[in-house]
């Protein structure tokens, strides 16, 4: 699993940002199967493993930090 360079606090708004990542990038992961794997009986089963690959990347491609850096500006 990929670690937060920082040693800042898990706040629930780090969380709401990586779990945004983490659907971006199933997303990609779903877009990127569905062009070269033709469906079959475990499709269901890729579909699970696709997803819990993506909340183990989210947080390391910088969507996550972004989107917390912008929600951070608009807080009261």
């Amino acid at each position: 699993m990929i670690q937060p360079v920082s040693n800042a606090p898990i706040t629930p708004l780090t969380k709401a940002a990586k779990a945004l990542e983490a659907v971006f990038l199933r997303q990609m992961i779903a877009a990127m199967r569905t062009s070269t794997l033709s469906g079959d009986d475990s499709t269901q089963f890729r579909d699970m493993s696709d997803a819990n690959l993506a909340d183990k990347m989210a947080g390391g491609f910088g969507i996550a930090a972004m989107v917390e850096h912008q929600m951070k500006e608009h807080q009261p």
